[in-house]
């Protein structure tokens, strides 16, 4: 059976409160302290297979990731398109019916909809995914006909803080101008015109600024040389792209803090310097879209977990203060984003979709 893996102490312990069917948890030998007594006697209570294994072996099984010495094999969820939905739908000779989350307060709130809307025979949940597309038409254009440009981003994430900041100014987000940009693995970086992200740069195949685990924008031509030159299958330049690429290829490593507070404070230059790029880069893809909304910028909004690193925000901050106000949001907030999504649709805030 194909199994997913997770990787961290938080994400394992995350794993194990929420019900999600675990086969077997790996602890490296000697690991202890912290929180990894409470996810072992948490597994043990599960009756959940529990293997010491060498550092080496988790190294292998997630490559370029700090694990923290514990590893989840997780059986994968069943995720489904929303073709297989309308024939769920049609087998059942039934129109679909599907529910979308807009945005929630309280994410204590999610489990209880579900639950209500499976009782009314719901077939699917969607809440601001990744393909949210509300480009205008010049930003879905490159330069060749065969690649237009496609809209995934962090639509959960950035829709809701840009919601929290309007809250907070006392303003419809209809009615405001931002830039906002989620940091993670990947980064994206979108322009909110009244409501509506018309240009973001493709997070997910690693477009954009460079990034912990994404290549950014690269030279063209090079990228070609680099496809033909017998060194990669398509597969490997793919991981190259996004997987392999940004700080894990230049400083083989992804977590923003370690290569700040560990590698760099140790007197590594390639680490602070990788760091200072990677915010440059930021900066400039931040310019870019105050650029699409014709320089009329109420705020500049940065969120996703690197934003809990002062060295990458201080740098964003000195490139683009010129630009307008700039507020942080650390953390990715996925499940308070998605209770708020269902509260502003209860609420009457918006008006649910059908498609």
């Amino acid at each position: 059976m194909a199994e997913d893996i997770i990787a961290g102490r938080n994400s394992v312990t995350e794993a194990l409160r929420s019900e999600r069917s675990i086969n077997k948890i790996l602890v490296q030998d000697g690991a202890k302290g912290g929180s990894i007594g409470e996810i072992i006697a948490a597994a043990k209570a599960k009756n959940i297979l529990i293997d010491y294994v060498k550092q080496e072996k988790l190294d292998k099984l997630v490559p370029g990731m700090r694990h923290q010495g514990i590893v989840a094999m997780v059986a994968p969820i069943a995720f489904q398109t929303l073709d297989d939905v309308f024939a769920k739908a049609a087998a059942k000779n039934e129109d679909p019916f599907i529910l979308l989350l807009d945005e929630l307060q309280d994410p204590q709130n999610v489990g209880a909809l579900i639950r209500i809307a499976d009782a009314a025979g719901v077939e699917a949940y969607i809440a601001d995914p990744v393909v949210v597309d509300e480009l205008q038409d010049m930003a879905r254009v490159s330069g060749l006909k065969e690649l237009p440009r496609r809209s995934i981003f962090h639509a959960l994430n950035q829709k809701a803080i840009a919601r929290r900041y309007a809250a907070e100014v006392g303003r419809p987000y209809e009615e405001l101008n931002l830039v906002v940009v989620h940091m993670g693995g990947g980064i994206s970086v979108s322009a909110h015109c009244q409501g509506r992200v018309i240009d973001t740069n493709n997070a997910l195949d690693g477009d954009g600024p460079i990034a912990p685990e994404r290549a950014g924008t690269l030279p063209a031509g090079d990228l070609v040389d680099l496809c033909f030159s017998g060194k990669y299958d398509k597969t490997e330049i793919k991981k190259l792209l996004a997987g392999k690429g940004g700080l894990v290829d230049h400083v083989n490593c992804n977590n923003v803090q370690e290569l700040n507070e560990v590698r760099a404070a140790n007197g590594d230059k390639e680490a602070r310097f990788m760091l200072d790029t990677m915010s440059y880069s930021v900066a400039k893809w931040i310019g870019e879209m105050a650029v699409v909304l014709k320089g009329k910028v109420d705020a500049i909004l940065l969120t996703g977990g690197i934003a809990w690193n002062d060295c990458v925000n201080e740098v964003i901050i000195d490139y683009c203060k010129f630009l307008a106000p700039i507020k942080i949001y650390p953390g990715e907030n996925e499940l308070e984003s998605l209770a708020e999504n269902a509260l502003r649709v209860l609420k009457g805030e918006t008006v649910a979709k059908e498609y």
